[in-house]
C-alpha cells in the first residue's frame, strides 16, 4: 500500500483521533492542562497561557505509542 492510499488512510486516522479527543475533552483529567511546567501570566486586561509541560507529556506518551507499533 504506497502512495496516496497510505496517506489517506493515515489523515483520516489523525482525523479520527482528533474527532474523539474533540468529543471526549470535558472528561479528561482537570491536572492535564495544570501541571507545575505550564506558563502562566495574567496582568490587567491581558492573559498567556502556554501548556509547556503538559506539550511534553504528551509528546512523550504518542512518541512511545508509535515507537511501540514500529517494533
Amino acid at each position: 500500500m504506497n502512495g496516496p492510499g497510505r496517506a489517506l488512510i493515515i489523515a483520516g486516522l489523525i482525523l479520527l483521533a482528533a474527532g474523539l479527543l474533540v468529543s471526549f475533552a470535558p472528561k479528561l483529567p482537570t491536572w492535564l492542562g495544570r501541571l507545575p511546567g505550564d506558563i502562566s501570566f495574567k496582568r490587567g486586561n491581558f492573559s498567556f497561557y502556554f501548556p509547556l509541560a503538559t506539550c511534553l507529556l504528551l509528546s512523550a506518551i504518542l512518541s512511545f505509542i508509535i515507537w511501540l507499533f514500529r517494533k
